[in-house]
């Protein structure tokens, strides 16, 4: 299946919204190659429309996964319990580090999972809890 995506560039670490067009495979050697670097942003969709788009943001072992919809929403899946839900992490947006409350962290691992689910089935809504931004 193909997947749109852009990400940030693992050598100059910078987020590059030049969006690739490509398999599964390619997404996750990128999203490999920034684990490695211990962070990175995605944002990903279907080939087939713009929406809905999901951005995955990780730093170390905690993640958060955004949802923007067709309606200009956007939503935070709810965290796992991976980080006390009332501490404050951050995670690179784009280029620059953003705030998060550990109610919407998830482990690293598990979130790659739900997006991996998302590019396979393409319904952000059987990924869990979303809320409203």
């Amino acid at each position: 299946m193909l997947v749109s995506w852009t990400a940030t560039d693992p050598d100059s670490r910078r987020f590059s919204a030049t969006e690739r067009r490509s398999d599964n495979a390619d997404l996750s050697d990128r999203f490999s190659a920034l684990r490695s670097h211990g962070q990175g942003y995605l944002e990903i969709r279907l080939p087939d429309g713009e929406f809905p788009l999901l951005a995955l943001d990780f730093r170390d072992d905690q993640a958060v996964i955004h949802l923007f919809d067709a309606d200009g929403a956007s939503f935070l899946l709810a965290g796992d319990g991976t980080a006390v839900a009332d501490a404050v992490g951050q995670a690179p947006v784009m280029d620059d580090l953003a705030a998060f409350r550990g109610d919407c962290v998830l482990a690293v691992d598990r979130a790659w999972v739900l997006v991996r689910s998302f590019v396979q089935k393409g319904a952000p809504d059987e990924l869990g809890e979303w809320r409203g931004l």
